[in-house]
């Protein structure tokens, strides 16, 4: 099973496709600087690596910021940064 970490956190990858799930899933990551978050996966250039990743710029909310991964799968995550 591949373990993803980062800091403190990790997510363990089941390697498994369930296509109603993955259409349906997104995932919200609550951090503490989003400028930092967004210039780390900027970085890591996952667009040019894995087909089907996008990286959506910073943007502003009422309630605070956040940027956006669509993984390789499809899933939405979202990195976000309340004021």
């Amino acid at each position: 099973m591949p373990v993803f970490k980062t800091g403190q956190l990790a997510f363990y990858l089941q390697n498994a496709y369930v296509k109603d799930w993955i259409d349906n899933t997104m995932l919200f990551l609550e951090v503490d600087d989003v400028d930092r978050y967004w210039n780390e996966l900027v970085a890591l250039n996952l667009p040019a690596k894995y087909a089907g990743v996008r990286l959506t710029p910073i943007r502003v909310d009422h309630w605070g910021r956040e940027c956006f991964l669509h993984d390789p799968s499809g899933i939405l995550w979202h990195f976000g940064e309340f004021f």
